[in-house]
This record gives structure tokens, sequence and C-alpha cells, in this order.
């Protein structure tokens, strides 16, 4: 990307807005951070190619494949370590990850040579194994607003008997929390929620991984979203975060 800056709030809005997209991005590039695997959709789109495989070049001559003759490389974001300096310009022996746009990736599409077989991926994920690994405590539901489908609070969420889909239910109040929302206070989830960014970051969250494991609710998270956004925008700090939270809940149940 030329101009080494990403849209991912632009990003974000297309994943949510059209089908198809989170999934088949993820069944392209599972090895890669969801913010990766939409901006290698988003360029890989924009350039009227189809998905396919990533790697660097290095990587793609070691499987005795070469880059095509004038392919431009995708950029990914990758951290990078900076050494700290001192006010003298001599190195402090600190340093830190600073996370920047790297034109390094190429897909199987640009390259020729020996077959390469993709391989393929069913997404698993287990609600109790992400749970503990998120240190998060699924509590028995005692709220008397009958409208309320889940609630989330400190590190503790519960979810409605008689919740519509409870599984989306699950990922949203996981997202209050992984987002640091319950920080502020307890998150109940029903019509009378206050119009917050926070509840559209935990419903792009649960949108996002109904998608990846191929689950109900879509159509119906994709309204919940629209509904709180009411016309707004959502910035490129909050897709970040949606994007992060996504792949820490998906990971935490692998």
């Amino acid at each position: 990307m030329e101009n080494k800056t990403v849209a991912w709030s632009t990003m974000l809005q297309d994943a949510v807005t059209q089908p198809g997209i989170i999934s088949s991005a993820y069944s392209a590039f599972h090895n890669y951070s969801m913010g990766n695997q939409l901006l290698a959709w988003s360029q890989l789109t924009a350039r009227n190619m189809g998905l396919s495989p990533l790697a660097t070049y290095k990587r793609w001559s070691e499987l005795g494949r070469q880059v095509k003759k004038g392919e431009k490389a995708i950029a990914l974001v990758m951290p990078v370590t900076i050494n700290k300096k001192d006010d003298a310009g001599e190195k402090t022996g600190e340093c830190f990850q600073w996370f920047t746009l790297k034109n390094n990736w190429f897909s199987l599409d640009q390259t020729e040579g020996t077959d390469f077989v993709n391989e393929t991926i069913t997404p698993q994920w287990n609600a109790d194994k992400a749970l503990q690994n998120l240190d998060i405590t699924l509590i028995s539901f005692d709220s008397a607003s009958g409208n309320c489908q889940g609630y989330a609070t400190g590190k503790n969420i519960a979810i409605n008997p008689v919740a519509a889909l409870p599984h989306k239910t699950r990922f949203h109040e996981m997202a209050h929390i992984v987002l640091g929302h319950t920080l502020e206070g307890t998150m109940s989830d029903d019509e009378r929620t206050p119009k917050d960014i926070r509840e559209v970051e935990a419903e792009s969250v649960a949108y996002i991984l109904c998608s990846v494991l191929n689950l109900p609710g879509l159509i119906e998270s994709r309204g919940y979203i629209q509904n709180w956004l009411a016309g707004a925008e959502i910035s490129d700090k909050s897709a970040q975060r949606i994007f992060g939270a996504a792949d820490k809940i998906l990971k935490a149940g692998a």
C-alpha cells in the first residue's frame, strides 16, 4: 500500500455489510491476524485478483516457486523492534515494538513453479476452553428484564436461558470484557442499552466470530450494528480494537 496507511474502519464496514468477506478471508489467510486477513483481501480485491495463500518471497523460493516478473508485493502489518536511544543518540539497552506496514508478501497466484497444495482448515472453537483461557466466568442469569439477552460485569458473563442466539450473545458479552468495557461498569444488553460505541465494538466482534465459525445470526448482528451506529462512523482505532478482540477470543477457544 503505497501511502503506508490502512483504512481499518472502511475494511470493517465492508466486512459487516458484504456477506462472505470475513469467511473467505479467513479461509485463505487463516495463519494471519484478523486485521491482516482483511488487509490482504482488500488489496487483492482492488487488483481484481482471487484470494490465494500468502508467503514472503523467500518462503515461496523455499517452496520451489518464484514470484512472477512485475508482480507487486502485498503489504501487511508486522511488528518491528526499535531500540531506545538517549539524548546523545546512544542505545539505552531498552527496546519496544512498533507495528508498521511492510510490502513483504505475495499471493500464490503471483508465483509460478512447483505445484503447491493449499492447506484447508475447518475452524474449531470451544466455548469452555475460551472462557478458561480468558479467565472469564459464566454465571447464572438473574436479570429481571425479559428483553435482556445477556450481560457482562467484571470478568463474568451471563446469558439468558431463552436468548434468541445464545452463541452470538456469548461472543458479544465476552467481547465487552476483552475490550475492557466492563471496567466501566456492568454491560447489560437489551433494547434500552444506551447508544454507545461500546455496543458497536462488542457486536462487531460477535459478527466476525459468527462469520468465521459459520454460525447463524449475521443478519441480526448486522442490523444491531447499524442500529447503534445510527449513521455515525466508527474510527480506525475502534476498528483495530475490534479485530484484535476477535482474534483473541477466536484463538482462546481454538
